[in-house]
């Protein structure tokens, strides 16, 4: 994404402009397609909570978004650190026409697309803390943390000025600002607010698969718009290329994660399946406008195996990350930013090439300068964040409230109702040669 900062009297182009608005909705698409991903991974009696978690997100980052994140994303540059200009603020200042600078797209259409990657990034958080977080506590988090981390960062990878920006980092849609962001914001905080309940002891085994492959599904669907949108249009052929490179590394990080399943556990499961279709999606996320196809399946390949064995360490280190957003998340981000270093064609998003194009390590270097300042300032402010609040409002339920069911202690409600699935009063069998039971008249 090259995002600038000052508006121009570029010529609006229709054909960009719808296109940008389906990428917008398929990008908001894949918050309940993340839901219904976590929900169907937890456990029956968590399953509307992990809803709500990625729910409220899309309202409380929508009203910040406008109000003043957009503002301190995009706006002017402040220190390579944060922006800031006072037209964006409440969206006020800007008018239907006004043109997004060196794009053909407007200002509001920029905006709300962007609007879209700040809901759902949070929202990835979720994952890792599932089954124990008090919902108003897991609300301020989110509205504190889209302030303090995500933002700033959104400015450094994408803002004209930020420090990464101008250093050259590589991050096509966000596998910095996104993906290691909110993966070491899930690592940072599941360190302070501790493990479930029964973690290492108690099944805590999916509850729906289904639901899992149609989110799973819906993801994979709607990164379309998160991947190839993210170059604001389509008149130099990147974004299609994005587009295909894409699906390639999606397919090849889910047949990978598979072969890596069946070869240390003895078999194909959906939800490696699923697991390994998301891992692709998000290594392929940063890298994919900057490698070939070939590239592509090779990105898929590599994070397909790499987060398949990354899940199992909070078995050999003890934190409890409910949903192995860390896994995926963060380790998913990780090697797809810096296989740029290795992987960069010099033919798709710029003329950067990778170390096996001939381009030497610069470009790694700097990829690794990117994704380690993010991952640790995300860990250590997403950490402080839930310390401040675990010591202030508390951020977990009670032990018996997570025992019992979070759904119903936060939200008074349970995810399926089993009640009117009775056929009428049970039957007594009555034995051959017995005389049947005199039922009861009943007066009108």
């Amino acid at each position: 994404m090259a995002p600038a900062i000052t508006l121009a009297a570029d010529k609006l182009s229709a054909a960009n402009t719808g296109f940008m608005l389906i990428a917008s909705a398929l990008v908001l698409i894949m918050t309940p397609g993340l839901a219904f991903f976590y929900g169907g991974m937890v456990r029956v009696k968590s399953t509307l909570n992990m809803l709500m978690m990625s729910f409220i997100s899309m309202g409380v980052i929508t009203i910040l978004w406008v109000l003043y994140g957009f503002s301190m994303a995009f706006g002017t540059d402040h220190g390579s650190l944060i922006g800031w200009t006072g037209d964006y603020v409440g969206w006020a200042g800007i008018d239907k026409m006004d043109i997004w600078s060196g794009y053909t797209i407007p200002v509001f259409v920029f905006a709300v697309f962007q609007m879209m990657f700040a809901i759902i990034t949070p929202a990835l958080i979720s994952g890792a803390i599932a089954d124990r977080v008090k919902f108003t506590a897991w609300t301020l988090f989110l509205i504190l943390w889209a302030t303090v981390v995500y933002f700033p960062v959104a400015h450094w990878v994408w803002g004209t000025g930020g420090w990464a920006f101008e250093l050259g980092v590589i991050d096509f849609a966000g596998g910095t600002a996104v993906h290691i962001n909110a993966g070491a914001a899930a690592l940072g905080v599941i360190l302070v607010i501790g493990k479930r309940v029964g973690f290492k002891k108690d099944p805590m085994r999916p509850h729906s698969l289904p639901l899992v492959m149609l989110g799973a599904g819906l993801l994979w669907f709607g990164w379309f718009g998160f991947n190839a949108g993210s170059w604001l249009g389509n008149d130099d052929g990147v974004g299609p290329l994005m587009f295909v490179n894409t699906q390639i590394a999606t397919a090849a990080a889910m047949c990978a994660w598979l072969a890596y399943e069946k070869i240390r556990h003895g078999a194909f499961t959906t939800l490696g399946a699923a697991s390994g279709a998301v891992a692709g999606l998000v290594a392929i996320t940063p890298s994919g406008g900057a490698v070939s196809p070939l590239g592509a399946m090779a990105v898929g390949a590599i994070a397909g195996v790499g987060c398949a064995a990354a899940v199992g360490l909070k078995y050999k280190f003890g934190y409890d990350d409910s949903l192995d957003v860390v896994g995926v998340h963060m380790v998913g981000g990780v090697l797809g930013s810096l296989l740029i270093g290795f992987f960069a064609s010099g033919k798709g998003q710029s003329d950067v090439q990778g170390l096996f194009y001939g381009g030497g390590l610069d470009q790694f270097w700097k990829q690794c300068a990117g994704v380690f300042a993010v991952l640790a300032y995300s860990l250590i402010a997403s950490a402080i964040l839930a310390f401040l609040l675990d010591k202030t409002i508390g951020m977990r339920v009670s032990e018996d409230e997570e025992i019992s069911g979070i759904d119903q202690a936060e939200h008074a409600e349970t995810a399926y109702d089993f009640s009117g699935a009775g056929g009428g009063a049970a039957r007594t069998a009555v034995p051959a040669g017995a005389a049947a039971p005199q039922s009861k008249k009943v007066d009108a």
